[in-house]
């Protein structure tokens, strides 16, 4: 089983474990996209968000920050390990999906668009 693993603060850690939180956020920046979308490792991620615009599966231009999934193919992971802070307490969940959209702010989602990775259900460790 391949495994994301993620370090969260106390509160989306918590919000996840009562199950109110449904979906973690992570930013389009070249550190995430070497490990959610398929590695060609940080410079050339640095490169193309520098050099190149990346186009949207619409035609639009997005300035080379979305729709990567799109065009590179993401990794495949079959669960998400959350930590809270940097404790030892851990949980896992199957991952059901990850794309490119607009997440809900209370959840700690920035305005703009971000990998969305949507928790499914909790796996005993």
């Amino acid at each position: 089983m391949k495994i994301l693993d993620l370090v969260l603060k106390w509160k989306w850690f918590d919000m996840i474990q009562s199950g109110e939180k449904k979906e973690e956020y992570r930013e389009i920046k070249p550190y995430w996209c070497n490990r959610i979308v398929h590695n060609m490792g940080i410079k050339n991620w640095d490169s193309i968000f520098i050099n190149y615009p990346i186009y949207a599966k619409d035609g639009e231009i997005l300035g080379g920050t979305h729709d990567i999934i799109w065009l590179y193919g993401s990794i495949h992971y079959d669960a998400i390990r959350f930590r809270r802070g940097y404790t030892n307490e851990t949980m896992l969940f199957k991952l059901d999906d990850i794309y490119i959209g607009v997440g809900k702010p209370e959840w700690g989602s920035p305005e703009n668009k971000v990998f969305i990775l949507k928790i499914g259900d909790r796996i005993k460790e």
